[in-house]
């Protein structure tokens, strides 16, 4: 996966604290363009290796318009910490992926994507997933992006 370049290069990660914050993240922003304006929703996301995972309904905008503009970009943060060390300013540990979305229709895929997904949000509970697929998976659309690119930081406190 491709480092982009960053102003603050004294805060500049690897790749492998980027994944981490990305999988430490209780949930992610996906940044996309319809053409006239940005539009940003908050996803619950999982990684698969380089791919990252998240559900939704199969209408809406986001998916009118990544069938349009594929191209997005996602954010994470898994640590925020406001403190006050002489002047005010915020811990934090921040990544941005960059890839294309993908609309996933194999339905052993979903599966799996979904399975993974509900291993991180709700582990205790996965003696409901048979049955909870077995409602919803007709209903639910996958999007997958493999990360293409990406930047990581992060902000020590003194």
């Amino acid at each position: 996966m491709k480092n982009m370049q960053m102003r603050r290069k004294d805060r500049a990660m690897d790749e492998n604290f980027a994944l981490q914050v990305l999988d430490n993240a209780g949930y992610a922003t996906i940044s996309m363009y319809d053409g006239n304006e940005p539009y940003a929703i908050p996803i619950s996301h999982v990684r698969n290796e380089n791919t990252i995972y998240f559900h939704c309904a199969k209408v809406g905008r986001k998916i009118d318009i990544l069938k349009k503009y594929p191209r997005v970009c996602i954010s994470a943060v898994s640590k925020s910490e406001p403190i006050y060390d002489g002047s005010y300013t915020t811990y934090f540990q921040s990544a941005i992926f960059y890839g294309n979305a993908v609309f996933v229709e194999d339905e052993e895929e979903k599966i799996f994507a979904l399975k993974i997904l509900c291993e991180k949000y709700l582990p205790d509970d996965m003696q409901y997933f048979e049955s909870a697929i077995q409602k919803s998976l007709k209903v639910t659309q996958i999007i997958k992006i493999d990360m293409e690119s990406f930047s990581s930081k992060e902000k020590k406190p003194h």
